[in-house]
């Protein structure tokens, strides 16, 4: 199991983020929406909900608007639009594996959208199920290396925590999603601060990426999130760091 989305860390690292703040706020409130839908508008006991809403504070969006998008999920609202998710499963260059999980409602012309971009920068669509068997879904709770140690986490296994892998100073404990809101109440009652805790698609493995194909890779991916249907988009790619500072 790679540990973490190498995609993941290069919209990091690059702050990549909607050009529009309008597109953005419409995108997050998609999710909190659809996961409300999915599994009840109580973020404790919702772990997509509690991830969507997380995404949606770090972005500054206005409680009342997150509240909205949960009362829409919920069925409290009064402006409803029917949306669905829709899983994309494809290959980039280099042999790539992608997961891409839209939000949507006009199915049609989300599956154009998508197909062009990975037509246009030499992607393939795949058959459902060809490439969702290379990816796993976690609940991940992050804190700081630096102040913290492993053994400072035993309460969280005790807990159900998984695993706990250390990545770029951070250490990352792994969860089923069902033991992730006690894994992290384990972690605060320890007076653990918490970086983040939410659910993560993680790839079981990773393909090594040549320098040839990394731009066009990037690119496409780059194509793909700016759909505005696309809510997120998972990859098992992992490019060294000199030819990303290329790419840079």
């Amino acid at each position: 199991m790679s540990g973490h989305s190498k995609w993941s860390s290069i919209k990091h690292k690059k702050g990549a983020a909607d050009a529009k703040r309008g597109q953005l706020f419409t995108k997050l409130a998609r999710a909190i929406t659809i996961a409300a839908r999915e599994g009840g508008g109580d973020p404790d006991g919702n772990p997509a909900l509690a991830t969507a809403i997380q995404k949606a504070r770090a972005q500054s969006m206005p409680k009342a608007n997150i509240e909205k998008a949960i009362d829409r999920g919920t069925g409290e609202g009064d402006d409803a639009v029917v949306v669905e998710r829709i899983q994309f499963e494809g290959y980039g260059p280099g042999g790539a594996a992608i997961l891409v999980d839209a939000l949507t409602d006009n199915r049609n012309r989300t599956s154009a959208e998508v197909r062009h971009a990975f037509t246009k920068h030499n992607g393939s669509l795949g058959e459902p199920g060809s490439v969702a068997w290379m990816f796993e879904t976690y609940g991940v709770v992050v804190v700081d290396g630096e102040s913290n140690s492993e053994d400072d986490l035993m309460g969280a296994i005790d807990a159900g925590a998984s695993d706990v892998l250390e990545e770029d100073g951070k250490l990352r404990v792994l969860a089923e999603p069902t033991d992730l809101t006690a894994v992290r109440q384990a972690i605060e009652s320890d007076g653990i601060e918490i970086e983040s805790a939410g659910l993560e698609v993680i790839p079981k493995n990773t393909v090594e990426i040549e320098e040839s194909d990394a731009g066009t890779l990037i690119k496409l991916l780059e194509a793909i999130e700016d759909q505005d249907d696309v809510n997120e988009v998972h990859a098992n790619f992992d490019i060294p760091e000199e030819i990303l500072e290329k790419l840079a």
